[in-house]
């Protein structure tokens, strides 16, 4: 494995880049800004390798930017209703800064810090150490977001926390892919299978009701290959409120600590890649870029359209703390949290 690392500048200070290149020539590009992924560069049915992880032209354009493109969000990616947490009877209130609700551990969260990083022979591990109260969140957590690459072109990231008081931790990858080639337009046309039978309906602000309600029947229903956009206009009250896709499948199977290989797969039809994701988490977030128009300029010098893009974000359920039905996302004082994430590329 090569790694290489080069530097850019940002606001917030120094960003740290990491190229790693296995022995067939695909590489993927780390950065230190969120622990995040910037370019994953693999082969298509032809050999050619391009990029397919929507990226920025500019290293210093992550910060901050809306769509929370490739890094890892926390201490809880996704919302929490009201922004209202409420640990050992103490009650905090988060930052809203999602309509009435907080969303990804807030306007700063993890994705907008700088981490420390540390080559690996195979990889780079991204450290992050949060103050207590930081985001208003209660306890000091320590985060490791840890990757590695291989030379069959799976990119496996490690997530693990450790708390210093009782709190909540929801760790995932907010990357976007297009495996047509990062810049290629809609992915609308891409074919998603999602092993979930269940997924969880919302409020108008996308707050999951409690339910665990069958795909059958419903335009949610992914569980053989379909195109992405083949319902994502249907008169579907959740379609609705999300312009599209941007809700939590159940994930079939799950068991705590348990990794299952192929919660989704992914299939390009020119350019015959597929990406298939596995996760110890719970459950996954199908987000399909319903807001990318007005991001940041990205490498063919313009900005993302809506629907430019999928995120397929392996974990816990957004604003499990309200809801004792769902898996806990609690951490406790000598507790790990750990989750893995598997994104494994090839071709057909």
């Amino acid at each position: 494995m090569k790694i290489t690392k080069t530097t850019a500048a940002s606001s917030i200070g120094e960003v740290a880049l990491f190229t790693l290149t296995n022995n067939s020539g695909a590489s993927v590009e780390l950065s230190s800004l969120g622990a995040g992924i910037v370019k994953v560069c693999v082969p298509d049915k032809d050999g050619k390798i391009e990029n397919v992880a929507l990226s920025y032209a500019s290293p210093a354009d992550y910060l901050a930017d809306g769509p929370c493109l490739g890094k890892v969000p926390g201490r809880y990616a996704n919302r929490i209703a009201k922004g209202h947490l409420s640990v050992d009877g103490k009650d905090y209130q988060l930052a809203i800064n999602n309509g009435p609700n907080a969303l990804h551990g807030g306007p700063t969260g993890f994705m907008n810090r700088i981490w420390e990083a540390e080559e690996l022979p195979d990889g780079v591990r991204f450290t992050y150490n949060a103050a207590d109260g930081e985001e208003s969140y209660p306890g000091a957590l320590k985060t490791v977001a840890e990757y590695h690459w291989s030379d069959d072109n799976v990119l496996t990231l490690k997530l693990s926390a450790t708390a210093d008081k009782n709190t909540v931790v929801n760790l995932t990858n907010h990357a976007y892919f297009n495996l047509e080639g990062a810049d290629a337009g809609s992915v609308l046309t891409h074919e998603m299978r999602i092993n979930a039978s269940r997924w969880l309906p919302t409020d108008e602000t996308q707050i999951p009701t409690g339910e665990l309600a069958p795909v059958a029947g419903t335009p949610m229903d992914f569980t053989s290959f379909k195109e992405i956009g083949r319902d994502i206009k249907a008169d579907f009250e959740a379609l609705r409120i999300g312009k599209g896709y941007d809700h939590c499948w159940v994930n079939d199977g799950y068991e705590k600590g348990k990794m299952i290989e192929d919660i989704v797969t992914l299939k390009a039809p020119a350019s015959g890649r597929v990406l298939t994701v596995g996760s110890t988490q719970p459950g996954v977030q199908i987000y399909t870029g319903n807001w990318l128009a007005g991001s940041p300029l990205n490498n063919s010098g313009k900005s993302y359209e809506d629907y430019d893009g999928v995120a397929i974000e392996m974990q816990g359920f957004p604003d499990a703390p309200h809801h004792d039905n769902f898996p806990s996302q609690s951490l406790k004082p000598g507790e790990t949290y750990e989750q893995t994430i598997r994104f494994a590329f090839a071709t057909e």
